[in-house]
């Protein structure tokens, strides 16, 4: 049997531009990417990017599921001099879930938030209640942009809305839950609280992500997506084996 050497390999790989050992998913989508798709891009671009008028607000909505306390069997082990990090014992007891509904408000970055034990339509209304009760009347249009999750355009979620004219909903393209502002917060979320969850108890976890959102609010800011970050989505489309850009890639600044 004919050998080639290991150089060799590097050498005709290199002279190609070839690096077969990355790996990068893309999916061919069921819904068409068509004129449809753009006019949809198009919307959620300009609810992010144009100048709101004083009578408007736009809000991204989604759940954060399966938040779970995780108490562990032993207590964890600080950090110690000499780059030894934060010791996490990794047997933990379980003590059901949470699910965190959330509001990120797209212009101040504050976000108002509820845990609850279900995620169903009558959660999602709970949410939809308290942003009606903490935004003043001088606002008679409340932009709401969502997933395509069924919880938020049921039975129950439109009787509300049809009931509430002044909020008006806006869903993201199949399988583009990321263009919703409010999955880069919870990614801030699961960094700088639930990496390596270690609650008492399911109180003890809504206690502590409550308090993270008090704390957030007051620091609060808006993630600066652009126009142009969309240009580089719908480029995309025009080649369905092109890399397609992640949010991390497009838009251009994360929060710290």
């Amino acid at each position: 049997m004919d050998t080639i050497s290991a150089s060799s390999v590097q050498r005709i790989l290199a002279s190609e531009k070839l690096k077969p050992w990355r790996v990068h998913h893309w999916l061919s989508s069921k819904v068409p990417r068509d004129d449809r798709f753009r006019e949809t891009v198009n919307n959620i671009c300009d609810l992010y990017t144009r100048k709101l008028r004083p009578h408007e607000r736009v809000l991204s909505l989604d759940e954060k599921t399966s938040l779970q306390p995780r108490t562990r069997t032993s207590r964890n082990r600080p950090a110690r001099p000499g780059n030894e990090p934060v010791i996490v014992e990794h047997e933990y007891v379980r003590k059901g879930a949470l699910n965190l509904f959330a509001a990120f408000d797209t212009r101040s970055g504050k976000v108002l938030g509820i845990l609850r034990t279900r995620k169903r339509q009558l959660e999602f209304i709970e949410l939809l209640e308290a942003i009606d009760r903490t935004t003043p009347a001088s606002v008679t249009l409340i932009h709401l942009l969502c997933d395509n999750l069924s919880i938020h355009s049921g039975k129950l979620a439109c009787a509300w809305l049809m009931a509430h004219p002044r909020f008006q909903t806006h869903f993201t393209p199949v399988h583009c839950s990321w263009m919703n502002q409010v999955e880069q917060w919870f990614s801030i979320l699961q960094r700088k609280r639930l990496r390596a969850p270690n609650f008492a108890d399911l109180a003890d976890l809504e206690a502590k992500i409550l308090s993270f959102i008090d704390e957030w609010n007051e620091i609060a800011h808006p993630f600066q997506w652009t126009a142009k970050s969309f240009e580089k989505v719908l480029a995309s489309v025009d080649d369905p084996f092109r890399r397609r850009p992640h949010w991390t890639d497009v838009f251009l600044r994360a929060a710290a």
